[in-house]
């Protein structure tokens, strides 16, 4: 039996969220987990039930921006998109779930942000450093990462030479790691939240482009970007989701009740 993957519905608003939730779900598939959505509409209650039946979660992209006062910001800058508050309170309530229960976490885009608020992290609202970041789906590849050495990333990531580039040498004479990513976002980590730590950066401007978890017994990564849209051609994309369901496989229980899914509730 597959392991099965929490993934909240990534927005309120339906046709974006149809549109982006199929390729978080596919992608999963794929690499060999069974994908269970996360109704925003569901009570607490209802969350709390699934998630204990679930193996991970894989916390998606979103076309919100985490309320500012959340991470306790002096003003909101002009740029931040309105707060998706359902979302949120579905995201906390999945990651409390997976810290206690030490099930593994897969952050992507909006999913490293709330990870980070949720460990009282801080945002930068509105990225201004020439650096395209938001280029979405109009550039295959928006620019390059450079992976920490000695990192859960650079695991997953290292051994695929012909995908991934040495690029320059750490202090301990250790090559590092640049992979070409696809970007959409405006935001990304500040100040980073407890029992987390930095482990990508985009080379051009050092915006935070990966987050993981310091506990080595806990599977905690998140990445700014989008592995999802690139999983199809893209050998690092595919690492990243098939490393967390390995991960996901050591959580997997017996067989459960089955949990409804997001379309049979929509009707």
């Amino acid at each position: 039996m597959r392991p099965r993957i929490a993934i909240p519905v990534p927005h309120s608003e339906r046709d974006y969220a149809l549109r982006a939730l199929t390729q978080y779900e596919d992608a999963m598939r794929q690499a060999g987990g069974e994908p269970i959505v996360i109704p925003l509409e569901w009570s607490n209650q209802q969350i709390a039930q699934a998630a204990k039946r679930c193996d991970g979660i894989l916390l998606p992209g979103s076309k919100a921006d985490i309320d500012p006062e959340k991470y306790g910001a002096a003003t909101r800058d002009p740029h931040t998109a309105p707060a998706d508050p359902t979302r949120d309170n579905v995201d906390e309530l999945l990651l409390q779930d997976a810290f206690n229960m030490r099930k593994p976490i897969l952050g992507i885009c909006y999913g490293l942000q709330a990870l980070n608020v949720w460990r009282t992290g801080t945002l930068i609202q509105h990225l201004q450093t020439g650096i395209n970041h938001a280029a979405g789906r109009a550039v295959e590849r928006a620019h390059t990462v450079t992976i920490q050495h000695g990192s859960r990333l650079s695991g997953i990531v290292e051994p695929l030479k012909e995908f991934a580039t040495a690029v320059c040498e750490d202090a301990s004479n250790l090559p590092q790691i640049t992979v070409a990513v696809n970007s959409s976002h405006h935001q990304a980590a500040d100040m980073i939240g407890d029992g987390l730590r930095v482990v990508a950066r985009s080379d051009k401007d050092q915006v935070i482009e990966a987050l993981e978890g310091t506990a080595p017994d806990h599977f905690v990564l998140a990445v700014q970007w989008h592995p999802e849209r690139s999983f199809a051609d893209d050998e690092p994309s595919r690492a990243i989701f098939q490393a967390f369901l390995q991960a996901a496989v050591h959580r997997h229980q017996q067989p459960r009740t089955p949990v409804p899914d997001f379309e049979s509730l929509s009707r």
